[in-house]
């Protein structure tokens, strides 16, 4: 009778411990790929300006020389992989609080820089806020990030309004206190009273003294991405 007993105990704990693990495996993924959103598309021109690209505009592509700053509508953030419980995710996080400047001669933007309220910014977790602002990007101590060209960027030719031209763009980025020179792509579109400039810079972590966080069931990738798609106005 005892021999029974404790055969049945070890069945039912055997069956808990399967339980267990199986919730541990299948509740993130539920979550992930069922309960929680999907993460925002990319940044880019397809989103909806602030004011209508396809609108009249009395300037030729010649009145697009002069001083430019960051207006309305524009915003910033970071995009980086992450894997949660062993499920593979991808964490946005994005703020409106940009300000910058742009001199443009000819068809070249020839000066301009941009910078970006890292406090600010949020993402789809409270949690993964937090962690931001404190123990990665101590924004306390660093509370921007900013982007200034070193290089002029040569458009080849002023876009007629709602075209796009494609170009890159050289410069240095600063944040979490250090500096380094970079390179991208960025695109450009001409809006009725303005352009739109649209991008993504790469950014390793360790070459700007952020330690990637891995920490309660969260590791994020050594490497992500900082976008921004900036609506510029006359300055």
């Amino acid at each position: 009778m005892a021999g029974s007993i404790r055969r049945h105990w070890k069945r039912w704990l055997i069956a808990g411990v399967a339980t267990v693990a199986v919730l541990c495996t299948a509740g993130p993924y539920i979550y992930i790929n069922y309960v929680q959103d999907k993460p925002p598309a990319a940044l880019s021109l397809d989103d909806p300006p602030g004011s209508n690209p396809s609108g009249s505009s009395s300037g030729s592509g010649e009145d697009v020389e002069g001083a430019w700053r960051v207006g309305s509508g524009s915003q910033a953030g970071y995009r980086v992989d992450e894997v949660l419980f062993g499920q593979n995710v991808t964490a946005v996080g994005r703020t409106e609080k940009v300000t910058g400047e742009l001199e443009i001669e000819g068809n070249r933007a020839v000066s301009g820089s941009f910078t970006v309220d890292l406090a600010s910014v949020k993402s789809d977790s409270d949690q993964r806020d937090g962690q931001f602002r404190g123990r990665i990007m101590n924004t306390e101590r660093y509370p921007e990030a900013t982007f200034e060209l070193t290089e002029p960027v040569d458009f080849g030719s002023a876009p007629a309004v709602g075209e796009q031209v494609s170009a890159k763009a050289t410069g240095e980025l600063t944040v979490h206190g250090e500096t380094n020179s970079v390179s991208f792509e960025l695109d450009a579109q001409r809006t009725a009273d303005g352009f739109r400039v649209n991008g993504s810079i790469p950014v390793t972590f360790a070459d700007y003294g952020i330690e990637a966080p891995n920490f309660g069931g969260i590791a994020v990738e050594d490497e992500g991405n900082i976008e921004f798609l900036l609506a510029f106005d006359r300055a």
